[in-house]
């Protein structure tokens, strides 16, 4: 059995591949089903987000899988074998399980150290719970995934100054315009990514700030905060005329600022910034040949995030420590788990002859009180106890070592187990 990761990120293919695999969040409990109803595949966790698409799964055979996942990704972005093979990437075991962790703690980010991913995780496991996709060896994974993502943000200043997506769509914004405060500016999508893009603006001093949401409720719920004005949808074409800085970050799955919409939003060659940080993108390409209009998307912030990598790069070493200790802890964790079964089997297989040995003299206890059986019962138990509790120890601590392989066939062999 082994633990495997594939996928597709940012820096292994360019947006316009990432994009047709990325999975919106209403499309992945559908996609956790298909998966696991893989013949290869045990457990599967999906994770999508701007900037990457992964599938985690348990398999016992990992050229069955890989394949089955691979399948998945070329049917669900009409993309052929060839054409996706150059960017996808694959670890198992040790390596998918460092490379989870490594996710985790924010070292795989655009934005070196962002927090955005721990709550991703987060959301793909539950997903996976609910839908049946993530069992045993997945829970422990992705529950160790999370401390680790943890700790390293505790122990660790990976997560100082900009440390989200969402903060350095502002930020790049910011840069761009050499100051936004007394800009107009307009946000669009009032999800995770909204609300952070609402809060940084507040925090960098954009006091006319326009909310677009589909849902007018959520958009007014988050320009409240910060003292905006919420619009819907079919104010799009208002709220982009009256902007100077447009922030998009909607799961819409298709662009929603498309040419055709700009050209009926008369500017007067007054400039105007779109900073779309959604996946796939929420702006149209051709928008960008607009005059006047400038567009930046994810590539752009990768780009603009690896110019400000250095600051955190100290903290890197410390967070590859932490990843490498913690990998050791699963081992050991995820070892000790595949050994519970036989130490189960085992106690279960003497139960029983303790059991039937009782039942052999049941005409003879039955001569005996109550509390003189409960006795006798007391008494054979916790010989039962004591006899398998330092086997149990021994198989579960050395559980992963050569030692322990051998001592594991050999009960299994010895109390017919197998």
């Amino acid at each position: 059995m082994s633990i495997l990761v594939i996928g597709v990120n940012h820096r292994s293919g360019p947006l316009s591949v990432l994009e047709r695999v990325t999975l919106l969040n209403d499309e992945v409990p559908k996609a956790v089903n298909g998966l696991a109803g893989r013949d290869n595949v045990r457990e599967v966790v999906v994770l999508s987000t701007c900037n990457r698409t992964e599938i985690y799964a348990v398999a016992e055979k990992f050229h069955g899988a890989y394949a089955d996942i691979r399948d998945f990704l070329c049917d669900l972005g009409n993309i052929s074998p060839d054409e996706l093979h150059p960017h996808l990437y694959s670890q198992h075991d040790e390596a998918a399980v460092r490379h989870l962790f490594e996710v985790a703690a924010g070292l795989d980010s655009a934005v070196v150290g962002e927090a955005e991913i721990l709550g991703q995780l987060r959301q793909a496991w539950e997903v996976a719970q609910r839908e049946g996709g993530a069992r045993s060896s997945l829970n422990l994974l992705f529950r160790h995934a999370i401390g680790v993502g943890k700790r390293a943000r505790t122990e660790t200043g990976i997560a100082r100054g900009t440390a989200s997506v969402s903060h350095a769509a502002v930020e790049m914004a910011v840069e761009h315009h050499g100051s936004i405060e007394g800009r107009r500016v307009t946000v669009v999508g009032a999800g995770a990514m909204g609300e952070g893009i609402a809060v940084a603006l507040h925090g960098a001093g954009v006091g006319d700030v326009r909310v677009v949401n589909r849902s007018i409720e959520r958009g007014r719920s988050l320009a409240d905060r910060i003292n905006g004005v919420a619009l819907g949808f079919d104010h799009l074409l208002e709220a982009i005329e009256d902007a100077d800085v447009v922030l998009t970050s909607t799961g819409a799955g298709t662009p929603i600022v498309t040419r055709e919409l700009m050209v009926r939003a008369p500017r007067h060659g007054r400039p105007l910034l779109f900073v779309d940080i959604a996946v796939p993108r929420d702006v149209a390409p051709d928008v960008a040949e607009l005059p006047d209009v400038t567009v930046l998307d994810l590539e752009d912030l990768t780009a603009w995030a690896d110019r400000g990598r250095a600051q955190r790069l100290g903290e890197v070493d410390q967070v590859l420590r932490i990843v490498g200790e913690e990998v050791d802890r699963f081992a050991i964790e995820s070892a000790a788990l595949q050994a519970a079964p036989l130490v189960s089997a085992l106690r279960d297989r003497a139960e029983t002859h303790r059991n039937a040995e009782l039942e052999r003299y049941a005409r003879r206890l039955a001569q005996l009180d109550e509390s003189q059986r409960e006795l006798v019962d007391s008494i054979t138990r916790g010989i039962v106890a004591k006899l398998l509790h330092e086997p149990s120890v021994r198989l579960r601590n050395q559980a992963g070592t050569p030692q322990g392989e051998r001592n594991a066939a050999a009960v299994a062999d010895l109390f017919d187990l197998g």
